[in-house]
């Protein structure tokens, strides 16, 4: 009894409490509750103070995960610097798409803010048309567009500017560029962070500057690439026997280096070694030199160019014997006998622009279309090569390799085409080589037999100041105007227009490769905008069934108005007609008119029922986003709720079952 006595106890429900504890009992729930309120607003006090910068990026191309390229930039600003974001609200309610990008640009800005340690200042202006901030904006350089016939125009860029009054701007920022968003912030960072122009130099033995031409020696233009550069860069001239690239040049441009003396070769190696970024472009038969006749009016018979020694060093082969062609970008040639011309496809000019053929990721080539080349070579890496060999530019998987003698002297389209036999693999038109290189020169600098020793401004390298970046084109002809510019005659103007990019990625290799160690190693980042694959294959599948139907329907009910025509027409026509029709023409037109309403309804049904099950697919979609989640995650909690609560009621039942 006493054990029962117990139990019954326990199981009573507890005393009221004392009336005068109850107000201390509230008291305490206020004071709990406000403790919490201030425990929330402390956590986010600290969270947005001290752990704004840590977020979780779980996006598929990393959309907001700087680089390490980014980052060293911010880190190393040395004075303020203002950066200005024009956004007309307008533009992205009549486009959404400007909307969602702008929330991205303005984010990447506030993490950019967030990780310069307060040497990035950012304001953002909603300029509205005929304002004071619109004038400030087109003032800036800023690109207005305008939407209607009203001359209104909408703002979408960004005006940056440092302690001196140094700017650059974005004029508009392009949804197709969204790829390379970082890129290009962190490219007008750092030159605002280092407003000292780069120096090119350029070292060739080509007449890119033009020549004397003719039998009256009559002047040529300077090729279209060497104008363009002058327009965006510094260039200057190096002699192609220099014992040592100046040390205020950052980019050295070397084209088709024939023969060069040993101490220039180790010019280039130091110039390498310190720091400096090399452009080369090699060739095994250079058209340029080839159709311009040597001492006597005679074709040289050397036009390969090749540095093997440097080359070796640097990680890369390649064979001046070897001429890769591609059957299928080939340019179309006149070739044969006098009676018997005929367009041939020349294998060995051709275009690079098919998929996987441009580098897509990398700044430099990434919005190129495509790339002209004659008589090229190709780049392998050799085996353990001390960095990192990137493909830019490759050839399609119908390319083959051609001996460079059947190309260098009156070589036969015809022929090189019925013989070319496609090996199934690209070859490598264009690299970038990154790493810690060793010289070429590992016992100082050459010196002929009875020479001094050469002055020198700079001790004897052996292994690279940190990472080294060459960049190797296979070609010398990209540079030549007749393979990718067309130039007319303007009343009395020559106006050069591009029918390739080649220009473009010669300008854009030297702009990136005279930014900063930390701007050549970005790449893409992806786009924000990630459309429903599902979604688009299932539209593109009912599109292609309901289209079918239609055109099934539109035929049938083209043959039902046919018939009727053929019955007026045996009846022939106007109001007569209709007099002297018999009553099975009548019967039959009817019946004919009937179907034709039953088949435009159908029609339109089909019509509908495209758009439907469209809207329909997407309407779930949206819900499945919008409320499957939350569902899962009720589910999950009231899942834990009641295993939490089953444990409560079994660890409450073990003391009354041992105490029975």
């Amino acid at each position: 009894m006493e054990g029962s006595a117990a139990i019954l106890t326990r199981s009573s429900p507890p005393a009221e409490p004392a009336p005068g504890r109850r107000p201390r009992r509230r008291l305490l729930s206020a004071a709990g509750l406000a403790a919490a309120l201030v425990l929330v607003v402390g956590i986010n006090i600290l969270s947005e103070t001290f752990l704004g910068r840590y977020r979780l990026d779980l996006t598929e191309n990393r959309l907001y995960t700087l680089s390490e390229g980014t980052k060293t930039v911010l880190r190393q600003i040395p004075e303020p610097i203002t950066l200005r974001l024009f956004y007309s609200p307008r533009l992205g309610r009549d486009i959404p798409l400007y909307a969602s990008y702008h929330t991205r640009v303005r984010e990447l800005l506030a993490e950019y803010a967030a990780l310069a340690g307060g040497k990035l200042r950012l304001e953002f202006y909603e300029p509205e048309p005929f304002s004071d901030l619109e004038d400030r904006a087109i003032g800036y350089g800023l690109q207005g567009v305008p939407v209607d016939q009203s001359g209104e125009q909408v703002f979408f860029g960004l005006a940056a500017s440092n302690l001196l009054d140094e700017e650059r701007v974005i004029p508009f920022f392009q949804p197709e560029r969204e790829r390379f968003l970082e890129f290009d912030l962190t490219r007008l960072i750092y030159e605002l962070s280092n407003p000292k122009k780069p120096v090119v130099g350029l070292m060739t033995g080509l007449p890119v500057n033009g020549e004397m031409r003719g039998p009256f020696g009559r002047p040529t233009p300077p090729w279209t690439v060497v104008t363009q550069m002058r327009q965006f860069l510094s260039v200057r001239e190096v002699p192609l026997d220099a014992a040592e690239i100046p040390a205020d040049i950052d980019v050295l441009m070397l084209a088709h280096p024939q023969n060069l003396a040993e101490r220039t070769q180790y010019a280039l190696d130091q110039f390498v070694l310190r720091g400096g970024r090399l452009l080369l472009l090699l060739d095994p038969h250079s058209e340029a030199q080839a159709s311009r006749p040597g001492p006597g009016g005679v074709p040289p018979r050397d036009t390969a160019s090749d540095l093997p020694r440097l080359l070796a060093a640097w990680g890369i082969a390649f064979d001046r014997d070897k001429v890769v062609g591609d059957l299928r970008g080939a340019m179309r040639v006149r070739a044969g006998e006098r009676d018997r011309v005929q367009a041939v496809d020349y294998v060995a000019w051709f275009t690079a622009s098919g998929p996987g053929q441009i580098n897509r990721a990398d700044p430099a080539t990434g919005e190129l279309n495509q790339i002209a080349f004659a008589s090229a070579g190709f780049l392998t890496p050799r085996e353990g090569a001390p960095g990192s060999f990137e493909p830019l530019i490759t050839t399609s998987p119908e390319a083959g390799v051609i001996d460079a003698a059947r190309v260098r002297v009156e070589p036969d389209p015809t022929r090189i085409l019925a013989e070319f036999r496609p090996e199934g693999t690209p070859r490598v038109l264009a690299a970038r080589v990154r790493g810690t290189f060793e010289t070429a020169f590992p016992d100082g600098p050459p010196k002929a037999e009875g020479e001094a020793e050469p002055a020198r401004s700079a001790p004897h390298l052996a292994r690279s100041n940190g990472t080294s970046t060459v960049v190797v084109i296979a070609d010398s002809d990209v540079l030549e105007d007749r393979f990718w510019v067309r130039v007319q005659d303007f009343f009395g103007q020559q106006v050069a227009t591009p029918v390739a990019d080649n220009g473009a990625l010669i300008v854009n290799l030297l702009d990136t490769l005279s930014g900063s160690e930390a701007l050549i190693g970005l790449r893409s980042r992806g786009e924000s905008r990630r459309p429903f694959e599902l979604v688009d294959r299932m539209r593109r599948e009912a599109e292609r069934e309901y289209r079918a139907r239609e055109q099934a329907l539109l035929k049938r009910l083209e043959e039902l108005e046919k018939t009727i025509r053929d019955i007026r027409r045996g009846a022939g026509e106007g109001a007569r007609a209709e007099a002297i029709l018999t009553a099975d023409q009548r019967e039959a037109i009817e019946r004919a008119r009937a179907d034709i309403l039953a088949t435009r309804r159908e029609l339109r049904d089909v019509q509908r029922d495209l758009r439907r099950d469209i809207e329909n697919l997407q309407t779930t979609l949206r819900l499945a986003n919008i409320v499957a989640v939350p569902a899962v995650v009720s589910l999950v909690a009231i899942g834990l709720g009641v295993w939490r609560i089953r444990r409560r009621a079994r660890r409450a039942e073990e003391p009354r079952q041992a105490h029975a």
